[in-house]
């Protein structure tokens, strides 16, 4: 059995490797290249970045990868990628047969969650939420330590579910591109929340917390509004789900004042006398891609 185990961030511009120490988890190498943006390259691109780190180490580790979309159950190809190009491809499939052993391939917001629950903020807990909050969202459950794929590998796609409780001021429900109206997305990603106080175009939330503090009326609003709108999505969450944890990341989790305001907006949600469910930061941060899809492999399995 190889002593390190692989994982890959397959990201719309990079790709990242890393190897991971399998008895304890820690970082041995990272690489970063450019995506090649075209799906050939990329296939190539990943066999190279394996064959370096296994020359480098002198063995053969376990191989996952994290993709910005999901392998279909049924057909074994990549559905619901923003990378357009992935979309029904036999990823999986190639990559295997490129690297010459078998390759784990995972939506990257349940590799996110996967790290977080193994080593990171949610360790040590039963049941965790992960979510991404960016650009757009994204998320994962694990129970046991063990990923929650569900029948059609889209489990913990919480932003494509309504939000709940809507208010009269939040009518129409805005169109979102999944095709559906009023998606969790629509209200919570990073771009909603800027545009919600900058405006239409507006994609970046850095420096509203400043600016609510300094007096900014637009940035105070846009902050009130969304702090109970994640309290909202949370409490939905725990009520269906009641996880023992919810992991933040992307960069709507450097929004500090989340952590401390909606707890407290929660319990009016929540279907229990009282709720508990930690909100908490990420510890991984960036690296969570890659030790996710790392950990995609676990600790007694190897290569074939």
């Amino acid at each position: 059995m190889t002593d390190y185990r692989i994982g890959i961030d397959f990201g719309g511009t990079k790709i990242e490797i890393a190897a991971l120490a399998r008895a304890d988890g820690h970082e041995i190498i990272r690489r970063r290249i450019a995506n090649p943006g075209h799906y050939d390259g990329a296939v190539l691109a990943i066999r190279d970045l394996v064959a370096g780190v296994d020359a480098e180490l002198g063995g053969q580790g376990t191989v996952g990868i994290g993709i910005p979309g999901s392998i279909s159950p049924d057909t074994g190809v990549i559905k619901n990628a923003n990378a357009t190009w992935l979309n029904n491809q036999p990823f999986g499939r190639d990559l295997t047969a490129s690297v010459g052993r078998e390759v784990r391939v995972e939506n990257d917001a349940n590799c996110f969650a996967l790290s977080e629950a193994v080593d990171g903020a949610g360790a040590g807990r039963s049941v965790v939420l992960g979510v991404i909050i960016g650009t757009g969202m994204g998320g994962g459950i694990i129970v046991d330590g063990k990923l929650l794929a569900g029948a059609h590998h889209i489990a913990g796609e919480w932003g494509h579910i309504p939000l709940p409780w809507p208010r009269i001021e939040e009518m129409p429900l805005p169109k979102c591109f999944c095709g559906n109206e009023g998606c969790l997305e629509r209200y919570l990603s990073g771009s909603a929340l800027a545009q919600d106080w900058q405006g239409p175009g507006h994609r970046s939330t850095a420096g509203i917390e400043a600016a609510a503090e300094a007096g900014d009326i637009t940035a105070i609003g846009a902050l009130d509004r969304y702090m109970d709108r994640l309290a909202r999505a949370c409490a939905m969450a725990i009520n269906f789900l009641d996880p023992d944890v919810i992991v933040l990341g992307g960069g709507v989790s450097n929004v500090q004042s989340i952590y401390e305001r909606v707890p407290l907006l929660m319990p009016r949600y929540v279907i229990t006398p009282r709720c508990n469910t930690p909100i908490v930061r990420n510890v991984h941060g960036d690296s969570s891609g890659v030790r996710g899809a790392a950990w995609l492999w676990s600790h007694d399995e190897q290569p074939a």
